[in-house]
């Protein structure tokens, strides 16, 4: 592969060209107009104007790219990165699509579907719907078959979007409407589906990686617990608290369920545990938000790992080649206040922490103005160390040195969340924040 457009912005998109540039890999980088002050504009070999204000627009993403000469497109997160339709379009152009293959991006992006496939691989899911749930009846049919607590659940989608918590009988129809509603708007498609609420879980994921030809490795487990109303906030590898065993045979498990479907390029299965059982929920098809972890604890490039399987199709490692070493956690630095409200506007000065296990993974600089119409992510700031006691120490310190002016950011909860006694004893469960912070 020789020139890759990105078809994303903001900090992964500098993530991204960087990789390219110690690749050799020539970068071409479209923006929309309203956001010509990207960071990662300065660094690329060709950059575009496709839009006003959005990166939804696949046609003139992909109209660029053959414009440039590119011979791949790296989707990022977000925007169209788990769109069938997206990839489609750049493989019917003749260009490398780095990530998985429209199929797998479709089915997945169904999760009744794909709890369906990796329940026929044996992965357990959340007892609940077999299949989108079409009225009120049915849902209460499953919701008495399940017990209460209940989820109605967007089917498709994510950012924790179109999900309701139903306690009762009483609550089902008019979370089953409010989830359904908020799903269409959000993702163009109101299906939902309906799950036991699991009141005491934890949310742990397991990265892969598949060269699309029956092969995949692991890259170990990572701990998504720390969620305000469903969205992430701090992650860490590898999970903690968990017996080694039943973590090894959890990410064996999904290596393999991931190379019987033949799964290409890096992906993500997501898991509950409670009560001493992992239950299936998810898988993200495209590279997370929260990666940075799990190639700090191995030293493995994820984003070089996609480009070289999406370019030669086959693994340039195996599961021999990985190694653990040490804890990562990372921290979502947010553009917004302490009452999460967002904070566009100049960013006036920033001072990054820096010093041996830091990593901090940002499009921030002196005078760039954050953009009103886009997330609020301004940086991920991530610490390494031995274990996790010196890296949540690590953690204490890079957030002490932050500095960040002009606009408001969520420093403050983020420094409430690390030094609190739960967090640092744990293990904590998906309500630990929200109760936090209530």
């Amino acid at each position: 592969m020789e020139k890759v457009l990105i078809a994303n912005r903001g900090e992964i998109a500098l993530r991204v060209l960087r990789t390219c540039r110690e690749m050799g890999i020539a970068t071409v980088a479209p923006y929309a107009s309203i956001d010509r002050d990207l960071l990662h504009l300065r660094y690329a070999d060709d950059i575009i104007c496709v839009s006003k204000d959005d990166y939804l627009c696949a046609e003139s993403l992909v109209a660029a790219a053959k414009i440039a000469g590119c011979d791949g497109i790296h989707p990022g997160y977000g925007f169209l990165a788990e769109q069938a339709e997206f990839c489609q379009l750049v493989e019917q152009n003749g260009m490398a699509f780095i990530g998985p293959t429209s199929e797998q991006i479709l089915t997945m992006g169904n999760k009744v579907s794909a709890r369906a496939v990796f329940s026929d691989l044996g992965l357990k899911s959340v007892p609940g719907s077999e299949q989108s749930v079409a009225d009120l009846g049915e849902a209460s049919d499953i919701a008495g078959a399940v017990g209460f607590p209940v989820m109605v659940k967007a089917a498709f989608g994510g950012g924790g979007r179109g999900i309701r918590i139903v306690d009762d009988a009483r609550s089902l129809a008019g979370a089953f409407e409010e989830a359904g509603s908020e799903a269409a708007a959000a993702f163009g498609d109101g299906t939902v589906y309906v799950e036991k609420y699991l009141d005491n879980a934890r949310h742990v994921e397991v990265q892969i990686v598949g060269d699309g030809n029956g092969n995949a490795i692991h890259l170990g487990t990572r701990e998504c617990s720390i969620q305000r109303h469903n969205q992430k906030v701090i992650e860490e590898a590898p999970a903690p608290y968990l017996d080694p065993s039943l973590v090894a045979e959890l990410c064996a498990r999904s290596a393999r369920a991931a190379a019987q479907l033949n799964y290409r390029n890096a992906g993500t299965l997501e898991y509950l545990f409670q009560d001493g059982e992992f239950y299936f929920v998810e898988m993200n098809t495209r590279i997370q938000v929260e990666h940075p972890v799990s190639e700090v604890i191995t030293g493995v490039d994820l984003v070089r790992l996609q480009i070289e399987t999406a370019s030669s199709g086959a693994l340039p490692m195996t599961q021999a080649d990985i190694a653990f070493r040490g804890c990562a956690v990372e921290c979502r630095l947010n553009a917004e206040d302490d009452q999460h409200v967002p904070s566009p506007g100049v960013v006036s000065h920033v001072g990054f922490p820096a010093g041996p296990g830091v990593r901090v993974d940002s499009h921030l600089y002196d005078g760039y103005r954050i953009p009103h119409q886009f997330d609020s992510l301004i940086a991920k700031l991530v610490a390494h160390d031995s274990d996790r006691s010196h890296t949540l120490d690590k953690m204490h310190r890079m957030l002490g040195e932050l500095e960040v002016e002009g606009i408001a950011t969520n420093l403050t909860n983020l420094l409430r969340i690390i030094d609190s006694e739960g967090f640092r004893q744990g293990p904590i469960n998906t309500r630990y924040l929200d109760q936090l912070l209530e």
